[in-house]
């Protein structure tokens, strides 16, 4: 009798504990200079961060330089850019990540001090009113009534601002790689004149530890 209570006592114990291993959840607050966490699935923080700091610091970089002041040291007024959002044409769903890459993005440009940024609630109320898709921005009526329509919410602009998102998968066995790039595009709306910038970052999917060992 003693055993058999000490079994049933035992085993219900067990599969509490076993339950609790499995049903709790811990988080930690990462601090500046921890290491980020890797996305062992798809690309996360540790892929769109790097990304976006290269394409756009060196795309603003390079239009600053020319910039940094007008005819006998005279300070020009910034630039503005109208930053249509991110168009994600990878593999991936990129999820809330598109939305926080906008607003990273939307940052950069007012850092620099060069270049000033149009809010996104008059873009979006543009592209709405015009019910124009970002990328059918480029043929020159829908430009025009665009810019237009900005002017109207007394925000007119200088530059159009696209990023786009694309991947390249390569495979080896149950391992794969993908290869991923965001692309910023800078396009002038007073004569047409564009530019461009690229970032790309390589990443390492593996479907055991013993399989990352095994290729270094």
């Amino acid at each position: 009798m003693h055993r058999r209570h000490f079994l049933r006592s035992s085993f219900v114990t067990l599969a509490g504990c076993l339950g609790g291993c499995r049903g709790n959840q811990y988080a930690e607050v990462k601090h500046p200079g921890d290491p980020s966490m890797v996305g062992s699935h798809q690309a996360g923080g540790e892929t769109w961060r790097p990304l976006m700091d290269e394409a756009v610091g060196k795309l603003l970089g390079r239009h600053s330089v020319a910039r940094q002041s007008g005819p006998n040291g005279q300070v020009l007024p910034p630039l503005r850019i109208c930053f249509v959002g991110v168009e994600n044409k990878s593999i991936e769903e990129i999820g809330d990540f598109k939305d926080q890459l906008y607003e990273q993005i939307d940052s950069k440009i007012l850092e620099s001090q060069i270049f000033q940024p149009v809010s996104k609630r008059f873009v979006e109320a543009g592209l709405m009113q015009t019910r124009l898709r970002p990328d059918l921005l480029m043929v020159p009526a829908n430009m025009r009534m665009f810019v237009g329509a900005m002017e109207q919410q007394g925000q007119p602009f200088d530059y159009l601002l696209y990023a786009t998102i694309t991947s390249g998968t390569t495979r080896e066995n149950k391992d794969y790689q993908r290869d991923y790039l965001l692309t910023m595009e800078l396009v002038d709306v007073h004569n047409g004149q564009y530019d461009k910038q690229s970032a790309t970052l390589s990443k390492g999917y593996y479907h055991s530890r013993l399989s990352r060992l095994m290729k270094g």
